[in-house]
């Protein structure tokens, strides 16, 4: 446990909750190193001084710059250049696996991830696993193999034609707040698998779990100099991206950064988008227990703070009728903030929410199902959003309309309340609804930017699910 340097207390409220201050440190040519400039951030569950973390300025951005400069294009290595460290990568993997399968290792991760992104147990512990079993995958020679070549005969004798797995070079993570280890360290494995030398920067509300796993990784036999882990605000990130012009850029987070990064980085940027998700339950009632447990889970688990988040629900009368509604309703209502089934929203806070459930319940017609108010007895600071899982009704009449189609769309900017559409649905509005989207589809206000076919239309999270329609 040498690796962990975060001190563990009990908090009161929230037993096996980790809660000591602690100050975090990036990593730079393989040195832990600080910054001139701290951010002491609030705990999410109580407000209080939490954890500070470095404040990377943009003259101390000059280190990681030339860092990330040292590695050409050809990589750390590559299948003709220390081929060794693919069997290296493997040991890695096998070693990391091993301490993830340790109960103080794996329990520290979890508790550690709901500290700074709070997510009920089951949630956290399913990160913990799926990145274990990750590196279980990639123990031993699969990295190697991961790395194979091909060759295909030429159509004359002297010509053959062969293919490698070839690394970018110098290379750029930026991962999200809602996943704080299970995305940043599958993108990062990946990137060192292949050769790359890395710059990862997370969001710094929840870095410190990894900051914690590369101490973990450097244990395990991770080189120190493959790795620089920088934390800073925005616009200090985004002047390093344009002063190193990495080979590419792994981006997970708002379309908005996104379109800007692609446009300076020149198209070199992979973008992992987030979803708007929806169900349509059609005339046929079935399983009405376990549609109604799923829709809740799937809206609201996380307080809808994840890209697979349902952000709406078209459901037909003979649903309604066998009390469907009522179902998910009495399911949502017995989450509950001390077993962090409810959570505190990152990314929404509570003025910008009742503004939106106000604009909402403004449409005529609307009708508030559930929620729709703040939590009570808590102390969540005000930066944070804490609100109640909360779905409102329209009517899919509405839909008919561009306008109103358009605002609807405009307010379901986040993912953490379930937007129920009752509806009667016939071939005739189908098409019709069809239509609009087509419609939104000629105006250009969605497009299809990566080849998992969504989109996300705000900064928030609010985003567009196009392969359905």
């Amino acid at each position: 446990m040498l690796f962990i340097t975060f001190v563990s207390e009990l908090f009161p409220g929230f037993p096996n909750l980790f809660v000591k201050l602690q100050l975090l440190l990036d990593v730079v040519r393989g040195h832990w190193v600080g910054s001139s400039k701290s951010i002491t951030l609030p705990d999410p569950l109580n407000g209080e001084k939490f954890i500070t973390v470095p404040d990377t300025q943009h003259n101390e951005a000059d280190d990681f710059i030339s860092s990330l400069n040292t590695c050409s294009k050809s990589g750390l290595h590559n299948p003709f250049k220390h081929p060794e460290r693919y069997v290296r990568y493997g040991t890695v993997c096998a070693n990391a696996a091993t301490a993830f399968r340790q109960p103080e290792v794996n329990d520290f991760l979890v508790r550690l991830i709901q500290r700074v992104a709070p997510k009920s147990e089951a949630q956290a512990r399913a990160e913990v696993f799926v990145t274990m079993k990750f590196l279980e995958n990639f123990g031993g020679d699969q990295v190697r193999f991961l790395a194979r070549s091909f060759q295909v005969p030429g159509d004359h004798a002297g010509q053959m034609s062969s293919g490698y797995r070839w690394p970018f070079g110098p290379v750029v993570i930026i991962a999200p707040f809602n996943f704080p280890l299970e995305i940043p360290m599958l993108q990062l494995m990946g990137a060192l698998f292949m050769g790359n030398k890395v710059l990862l920067k997370c969001d710094s509300r929840v870095s410190v779990v990894m900051e914690q796993t590369l101490r973990l990784l450097h244990a395990c036999g991770l080189p120190k100099g493959d790795v620089d882990f920088i934390n800073c605000d925005g616009p200090v990130m985004h002047q390093l991206l344009l002063k190193a012009q990495p080979r590419m850029t792994q981006f997970t987070g708002s379309s908005r950064v996104a379109e800007v990064l692609a446009k300076d980085l020149h198209g070199k940027i992979k973008v992992e988008d987030a979803g708007w998700d929806w169900k349509v339950l059609g005339p046929d009632v079935h399983d009405i227990d376990f549609v109604a447990y799923t829709s809740d889970q799937d809206a609201y688990a996380y307080s809808g703070q994840k890209c697979s988040a349902q952000s709406a629900l078209f459901v037909h009368k003979n649903w309604t009728k066998a009390g469907f509604l009522q179902k998910i309703k009495t399911l949502a209502e017995r989450r509950s903030l001390s077993d962090l089934t409810i959570t505190p929203v990152l990314t929404v806070n509570n003025e910008r929410f009742l503004s939106h459930v106000r604009a909402l319940l403004a449409i005529p017609g609307a009708e508030l199902l559930f929620g729709g108010g703040l939590l009570e007895n808590h102390k969540i600071p005000a930066v944070y959003g804490s609100f109640q899982p909360t779905a409102i009704k329209v009517s899919l009449s509405l839909l008919l309309s561009l306008s109103s189609f358009l605002l609807l769309i405009q307010l379901m900017d986040c993912c953490c309340w379930l937007l129920v559409v009752g509806c009667c649905v016939d071939p005739v509005e189908a098409t019709l609804v069809a239509s609009i989207r087509q419609v939104v589809y000629d105006r250009d206000l969605w497009s299809f930017p990566n080849r998992c076919g969504i989109r996300r239309c705000r900064d928030s999270g609010c985003v567009a699910s196009l392969g359905e329609l």
